[in-house]
């Protein structure tokens, strides 16, 4: 059975006086609306799906502290992402979320959020290498499915159900639980290929160097290997992400054969 994961790269790691004053990343606290039936029974149509990870979109926004237009944060993003505001049909909207862990996300309505703490650990390359690895999940489906799976994960847990078999609005009182089943699930090791790849071509159509997303999981590798205590959100990053490393390698090997060279 497939798992699937929303946080792609949380490590939560402290970055120092500089950086924003929240020490975690609140995504998961809510819950899934009174509009769903026995998982195994219901039919979510994609339509279904991109339209309940807007309303979760927009809560996590409410719920979770965003940069400023104009502030240093938001500029910075605006100007990584100032050529992909759409990308293979794609509408993409982008915001900062002001707090410290090393995490970025792509939903399956074209929302891109990225935490303070990967703007600070990381390159502008780097940075952009790890929204296209995003963009690449929500490209092959995998947002989608995960948005899907968590759901009806929670609807068959709190036993909901709904007339006609459809889909209702979520509600503030049940977000949480589909923020769990997200990210307390990982994609699996293909679908983890299959966007490092998405990634490493998008940074090349922006005439970027693709070693970017090499370095960008190096600093991922350093930040675990630093030792001492790990917080529950590193440890889920590399329990969703096995072989970080060799990933590493094989961009590397990648750039080198389509002759670029590490800056």
């Amino acid at each position: 059975m497939r798992q699937f994961s929303l946080s792609l790269l949380a490590a939560a790691l402290l970055l120092g006086a500089a950086a924003p004053a929240q020490a975690q990343f609140k995504l998961n606290t809510g819950s899934l609306g009174a509009g769903l039936k026995a998982a195994k029974a219901l039919t979510l149509s994609d339509a279904e799906v991109v339209a309940q990870t807007q309303e979760f979109v927009t809560w996590s926004d409410a719920n979770n502290p965003v940069a400023a237009p104009g502030s240093a944060l938001a500029k910075r993003l605006d100007k990584i992402t100032a050529n992909l505001t759409s990308y293979e049909g794609l509408r993409l909207n982008y915001k900062v979320y002001e707090v410290r862990d090393v995490n970025a996300f792509a939903c399956a309505d074209g929302s891109v959020r990225v935490c303070a703490g990967l703007l600070q650990a990381m390159t502008d390359d780097e940075v952009l290498g790890v929204i296209g690895h995003e963009i690449g999940h929500v490209k092959n489906h995998d947002s989608r499915d995960a948005m899907k799976t968590a759901l009806l994960t929670s609807a068959a847990k709190d036993g909901v159900t709904s007339q006609g078999g459809r889909a209702g609005a979520l509600s503030s009182s049940r977000l949480g639980a589909v923020g769990q089943a997200l990210t307390n699930a990982s994609f699996s090791r293909s679908q983890e290929s299959a966007a490092d790849d998405f990634g490493y071509d998008l940074l090349k159509k922006q005439g970027k160097n693709p070693y970017a997303l090499a370095t960008a999981f190096g600093k991922l590798v350093a930040a675990e290997q630093a030792g001492g205590s790990k917080s529950t959100t590193m440890q889920q990053l590399f329990s969703s992400h096995p072989d970080t490393e060799k990933r590493m390698k094989t961009v590397e090997e990648k750039a080198a054969k389509d002759g670029f060279k590490k800056s």
